[in-house]
């Protein structure tokens, strides 16, 4: 009865040591997050370790490392690092289907388990552009979709237009077979005209597994549209005697065909002289006869479009005197500068005589009640001192 009393208190006496060490123990791990293809490392770490063995185990609760060990045949799987604090695992070219709860077990007594969750990201399919049949008229209303696939979470699709995002599109999402993926499409409808032609739309995937670098699919635009037409004088003033060059600068698409010159609605009246070269009227010597309306008519598969301009031919001499100084209008502005300073001299002259009338009479003042030549002297002399005491000023 001793004996066996001895032991049971021994017993409790080393699961209380165990249970008194154990209790600063703790496996800690991390989340990880792996794009589909890359390698997870799973760390747990443990601070304080009296030589307790730690194990790494799969959501099947599969044993993949216990200590140093491996335990499951998986050539992907590897250590990485195993000692009493550390036991690290990698996974490498990893699959959605890995992904799950990996839990870290340290054998104490209880066991101590700390878990990690391992997150598989899903790359988009390269994206592609549906809908553009070349080519398009003008006017017509384009319908483009941009799809991608194996995108986990979804992927996000932004359209571009001349480097300018397009925010008013449909978005689509929906799950693919295996249940973990998605399909995601978008579609952009907008109603194109001839600015379009050569556009560049771009379709983007954004999305956290492409690592800032986004996937796009482009479609450059080929519109179809009637041309436009507009005549170009090789002078604003065609002369009696010289040369003129009407050029049709027209454009479209189709381009053009050889443009069509006509004058006042019917044929050139003098081959002779107007010759046509490619899209240029040269009409050689200019005379009053060539007066008139020029036509320039441009046509493609899609339409025909056209352009006038009114020929007026001048006289030489006519247009030089319109175009040298006005003799006359210089003539008028000399009179006047003249008349004007003419004017100035007369009043200025007038204002100055008057000015000097009322000194001389002043001064002579003083002579005018003396009774003899003596004292007109001293009362002349007597006006001079008077008039240094009060100065006159002429302007």
């Amino acid at each position: 009865m001793i004996w066996k009393r001895s032991a049971v208190l021994l017993f409790y006496s080393v699961c209380g040591l165990l249970l008194q060490g154990s209790q600063g123990q703790f496996p800690l791990t991390q989340n990880v997050t792996v794009v589909e293809g890359g390698t997870a490392i799973l760390t747990c770490r443990v601070d304080q370790n009296d030589n307790t063995s730690l194990q790494w185990s799969n959501p099947a609760q599969q044993t993949l490392y216990f200590d140093d060990k491996k335990a499951l045949r998986d050539n992907r799987i590897e250590l990485v690092r195993a000692s009493w604090h550390e036991l690290s695992i990698s996974v490498s070219d990893v699959s959605l289907s890995d992904e799950g709860q990996y839990t870290c077990s340290l054998f104490t007594m209880p066991v101590k388990t700390s878990k990690a969750y391992l997150t598989v990201l899903g790359v988009p399919e390269k994206p592609q552009i549906s809908g553009f049949s070349s080519p398009v008229m003008e006017g017509d209303l384009m319908q483009l979709t941009c799809k991608t696939s194996g995108s986990k979470p979804a992927a996000d699709i932004r359209w571009f237009k001349n480097d300018k995002e397009i925010k008013d599109v449909k978005y689509l999402k929906e799950e693919d077979a295996n249940r973990k993926t998605f399909t995601v499409s978008s579609t952009l409808d907008f109603r194109v005209d001839r600015s379009d032609d050569g556009v560049a739309v771009i379709c983007r995937v954004d999305h956290e597994s492409l690592n800032a670098t986004p996937q796009v699919a482009m479609q450059v635009l080929e519109i179809h549209y009637t041309p436009s037409v507009k005549i170009i004088p090789s002078t604003p003033f065609p002369q009696e005697g010289q040369p003129l060059i009407l050029t049709c600068e027209s454009k479209g698409k189709p381009l053009p065909e050889p443009v069509l010159w006509t004058k006042d609605g019917g044929e050139l009246p003098d081959p002779d002289r107007m010759v046509v070269s490619g899209r240029e009227l040269n009409i050689l010597f200019l005379n009053k006869t060539d007066n008139g309306t020029y036509r320039c008519e441009a046509t493609n598969t899609i339409g025909q479009s056209s352009a006038e301009y009114v020929l007026i031919v001048h006289d030489p001499n006519a247009l030089a005197g319109q175009t040298g100084p006005d003799h006359a209008l210089i003539g008028g502005i000399v009179a006047v500068v003249v008349f004007v300073t003419l004017c100035s001299i007369f009043l200025l002259g007038r204002y100055l005589a008057r000015h000097k009338g009322t000194y001389l009479t002043n001064e002579a003042k003083g002579a005018e009640d003396a009774p003899d030549a003596d004292t007109a002297i001293i009362n002349a002399e007597g006006s001079q001192v008077n008039a240094e005491e009060k100065k006159e000023y002429f302007i």
